[in-house]
């Protein structure tokens, strides 16, 4: 007999999986900024996003090469106002 026992229980993930509204008017090519925490903000140009919008590329500027940044990350991406 097993010594422990496991509870089928589905625990709600850390953060939300869904995207903000404006991830979903992300598209290859677009300039962007990338706002990590208060203070902490980059730019740089998608270099791909997934087909649901949850994971988006982003190619850094200054040669800090490629990041993968998902919803749930806690990261925002903006784009510039036109």
């Amino acid at each position: 007999m097993a010594k422990y026992r496991t509870k089928n229980m589905d625990e709600p993930p850390l953060r939300p999986a869904a995207p903000d509204a404006h991830w979903k008017g992300l598209q290859q090519g677009d300039r962007v900024s990338v706002r990590l925490a208060p203070g902490y903000e980059t730019g740089g140009r998608v270099d791909a996003v997934t087909a649901d919008h949850t994971a988006v590329w982003v190619d850094l500027d200054g040669g800090r090469g490629r990041t993968l940044l998902h919803c749930s990350d806690g990261v925002e991406i903006l784009q510039p106002a036109t």
